[in-house]
């Protein structure tokens, strides 16, 4: 290259992010690794069977990119890319094929950078290894709103908040006139089998509405006689919403006014229909202002495993109006919280436990915040007993309380822990200084099955009861980890053992499961690989948080991972729960519920997730450089 080209080069980079913020010596070694390319208008720069697929910087004119057999030039291309623009990022980054076909459009001049050399450019510059983790984060982001807006367009089953209320609009709509007798409006009601009656003039315009609640408080009650018109007891004038409105609009009208019941208006203000408050919890199964108001309510078990069923319906309907997994798994952990809180209220109501001190706890993925649909009890007691002879007294009257609480949530929907790890077993009823022994047993002795308890028992969090305890717990087990160097060492081995499902040769390995073949367990090597990573993470240096993310976020913001690819990770590990939500959505067989084919998933979730599982090793990497494994 010509020491006047160099230096045009080395002018064009300083021009384009990231090389503009590249120190002197990376920007020199990456032109001087540089190729120039011209392409005739028309001809292809890169195809999927290039392996493995080089990185290009366009100089001059426009790039197109297509999805692969997808190269009629009539067909609505993907997107251009313009001079400064590199491609494909994710891709070379991988060493995977490119999922897309790039042609030049018109006349084009493009730098190559090949595989190898940008493998050596991420190692010596930081601004362009930052460059590319927050374009694979971009692109996990946006895989993820896709599925969201996949969802939301498969919403065929119950409808959205954001639909219109011109959905509600029925062929025939219950009126009367003002003259009509209290009787016959009644009767109507009846027959009909409505809630409510609309009372319009000559022009169907609505003059009051007449409904059960209006019959029972202004009629039936006072004894109001029958034979008077309506107009003497209806509601007017009557609540009224535009037919344009959505289900949102009219939720949140009922809520500010307290009513049960809108007249829906067409454009020249005339009745079009009536929603009430039974079609919107119809249309949504339930909503969280109500759901909550059904649980606390309940009287019973019985009322609260119908209640259960209310909250599943809502929360697929979440899913499918494209809820965020973030949010959803906290949504479904809230509610779920609130279920076992009342379970907890209405079986201690029947129990003696004095006034002592303790507190329900939750483990696993409950501690964690972090529930999906397919969630068994993992739970246990932590109380106070000063007076050490009156301990197991008291405890049998906890684990006899814990007994009927753990049959009640299970009546709910929560299964029975297989593995017993159920506070109406003696081994997790304990006083605080008993919980503390059995952490230190861990500690001390880090075996198998020591670190397979820590990665369920140390998650947790207070559900019910003194929640200081709780607190009080954590502090100290944060305390005690954190000078704990080999058993964190084992935990790291541990963890790191397994490895998510990347293929050699192809995208993906299996593991030969016999109920499932050729599938990936998005559980067990995948979303546990980050859970498990970030708990050592946070008991390695005091962080509080119990939730997988609250303790990656925490992490990075003391310094103690590199806040770079820390979004990456945390858009991988999100990628793979909603994978898994959605899967669960779909009714899979016992057994499958967290399994993937990845061949039945399209071409961009499969790409997607191959990154995603390449964030869980990253983060196992830094796990095999910290102790040195």
């Amino acid at each position: 290259m010509a020491s006047d080209s160099r230096e045009e080069l080395l002018a064009f980079l300083r021009t384009h992010a990231p090389y503009k913020d590249m120190g002197a010596f990376s920007l020199d070694g990456l032109a001087a690794s540089l190729t120039p390319l011209d392409v005739a208008g028309g001809s292809f720069i890169l195809e999927p069977k290039d392996m493995p697929p080089d990185l290009f910087i366009i100089e001059s004119g426009r790039v197109q990119a297509r999805l692969a057999g997808d190269v009629n030039l009539t067909d609505q291309p993907l997107y251009d890319l313009e001079p400064g623009q590199s491609f494909p990022l994710a891709a070379v980054a991988a060493k995977r094929p490119a999922i897309n076909v790039y042609s030049a459009v018109g006349e084009v001049r493009v730098w190559r950078l090949a595989s190898a050399d940008f493998s050596k450019l991420l190692l010596s510059s930081c601004e362009f290894n930052r460059f590319v983790l927050d374009h694979v984060a971009s692109l996990l982001d946006e895989a993820r709103r896709q599925i969201e807006i996949q969802f939301g367009q498969r919403n065929s089953d119950q409808q959205s908040v954001n639909a219109q209320l011109s959905g509600f609009v029925r062929a025939n709509v219950v009126s009367v006139t003002p003259q009509t007798s209290i009787r016959e409006a009644m009767e109507t009601l009846v027959k009909a089998k409505v809630g409510s009656v609309v009372v319009t003039d000559a022009d169907n315009r609505p003059l009051g509405i007449f409904t059960q609640s209006d019959a029972l408080r202004r009629v039936v009650i006072p004894d109001h006689p029958t034979s008077a018109p309506v107009e003497q007891v209806m509601t007017a004038p009557p609540a009224t919403i535009s037919a344009t409105a959505t289900a949102y609009d009219a939720m949140l009208a009922m809520a500010m006014h307290r009513i049960r019941h809108l007249v829906i208006l067409d454009g020249e203000d005339r009745v079009a229909g009536v929603v009430s408050e039974r079609d919107l919890f119809a249309m949504q199964r339930i909503g969280l202002r109500n759901v909550r108001k059904v649980i606390e309510g309940a009287a019973d078990i019985d009322a609260l495993s119908r209640a259960a069923g209310d909250v599943r319906r809502l929360c697929l309907n979440m899913l499918s109006q494209g809820v965020s997994a973030e949010k959803l798994t906290q949504f479904i952990s809230g509610l779920n919280d609130s279920l076992t809180r009342r379970v907890i209220e209405i079986v201690q109501a029947r129990h003696d436990l004095g006034a002592n001190d303790w507190a329900w706890l939750a483990f696993g993925s409950e501690g964690r915040d972090e529930q999906t649909f397919s969630t068994d009890q993992d739970n246990g007691i932590i109380f106070a007993c000063p007076d050490v002879a009156a301990r197991d007294v008291l405890r049998q009257r906890f684990l006899d309380f814990a007994r009927e609480v753990n049959e009640g949530l299970a009546r709910c929907g929560f299964p029975l822990c297989k593995g017993n790890i159920m506070a109406s077993n003696p081994l997790w009823c304990l006083t605080q200084e008993e919980w503390r022994e059995r952490f230190t047993q861990w500690i001390r002795k880090p075996e198998p099955e020591a670190l397979l308890n820590a990665t369920i028992f140390f998650d947790f969090r207070a559900l019910h009861g003194n929640e200081a305890l709780a607190r009080a717990l954590s502090t100290w087990l944060l305390e005690t980890t954190a000078s704990a160097s080999m058993f964190l060492r084992f935990m790291a081995e541990n963890a790191v053992k397994v490895v998510p499902p990347l293929g050699m040769i192809r995208d993906f390995s299996f593991d030969n499961n016999a109920a499932f073949p050729h599938t990936l367990d998005l559980k067990a090597f995948g979303a546990r690989l980050f859970v498990d990573a970030a708990r050592i993470i946070a008991l390695a240096h005091g962080i509080p948080h119990s939730s997988t993310v609250e303790r990656l976020r925490a992490a990075a913001a003391h310094g103690k991972l590199g806040g770079d690819d820390i979004n990456a990770m945390i858009e991988g590990f999100f990628f793979i729960q909603q994978l898994r939500l959605r899967n669960q959505r779909a009714g899979t067989p016992p057994g499958g519920e967290n399994r993937v084919d990845p061949d039945k998933l399209n071409e961009l979730d499969r790409q997607v997730l191959k990154e995603a599982f390449k964030q869980a090793k990253r983060l196992q990497s830094r796990l095999q450089l910290e102790y040195r494994l």
